[in-house]
């Protein structure tokens, strides 16, 4: 998808492909931390240094693995002195056709499970060896994440006829699915360790954080003289 919608938004495929191996080490690093942290009472004891990397439950932190994608984006964009809205667009429409097929494997697999409740929607897990604690129906999280995610793939992908911004429709994707994260996380049914001090997951100050900072850019873009986008561009 990233290739697909180079040619739409006008860059060159390479500028990604030739650090491939960089944005993959630099997304599993990154995204396997923070899940360590944010699940630091069940994983503290790790005792062989191995096991961060060759684990056998297969969870990540979805906000830091797009924080480890960004950094190497970062740094080859100040390298070769271009700006982060040449890519952002063509980025998250990638990243999120991407998600709503990563959370459909995340339902199979059991990385991501809702809490209990009773709106009539509800899954079972009913596998003997599934990593979902929960013996009742629970909230189809992954499912909804995966709709979620692909309508708004459709919503902007489409809308990309539309605008010459470039950045505007990756900022304002990016702030819709951290609104979507913020509002359905509250339905995990996963614990970590700072909803016990701030009742929220990890995950949803992550997309607090992921709002703000999308928002400033769009700000600043937004406030951008129409002739100086030109030139730019």
């Amino acid at each position: 998808m990233l290739k697909k919608t180079s040619d739409k938004f006008h860059f060159n495929f390479n500028f990604f492909a030739k650090d491939i191996v960089w944005y993959f080490l630099s997304v599993f690093f990154f995204s396997r931390l923070f899940y360590v942290i944010s699940n630091w009472g069940s994983l503290k004891f790790i005792d062989n240094p191995f096991a961060f990397f060759l684990m056998n439950d297969y969870n990540f932190s979805i906000f830091w693995a797009i924080f480890g994608f960004f950094i190497i984006l970062y740094i080859n964009v100040r390298i070769h002195k271009r700006k982060i809205e040449e890519f952002v667009d063509g980025v998250f429409l990638a990243f999120i056709i991407a998600a709503s097929v990563g959370y459909i494997w995340a339902l199979f697999g059991g990385q991501v499970y809702g809490l209990e409740t009773s709106f009539g929607i509800e899954l079972s897990y009913t596998h003997p060896f599934t990593p979902v604690p929960y013996k009742v129906p629970v909230f189809p999280l992954p499912i909804i994440y995966s709709i979620m995610s692909f309508v708004i793939f459709s919503i902007f992908y489409t809308s990309h006829m539309f605008t010459e911004k470039r950045g505007l429709i990756g900022y304002l994707g990016f702030i819709c699915f951290g609104a979507i994260v913020i509002i359905f996380d509250t339905f995990s049914g996963k614990f970590d360790t700072l909803q016990a001090i701030l009742w929220i997951h990890f995950s949803q100050l992550f997309a607090f954080i992921l709002i703000g900072l999308c928002m400033r850019r769009l700000y600043i873009i937004m406030k951008q003289d129409p002739q100086d986008a030109a030139l730019q561009k």
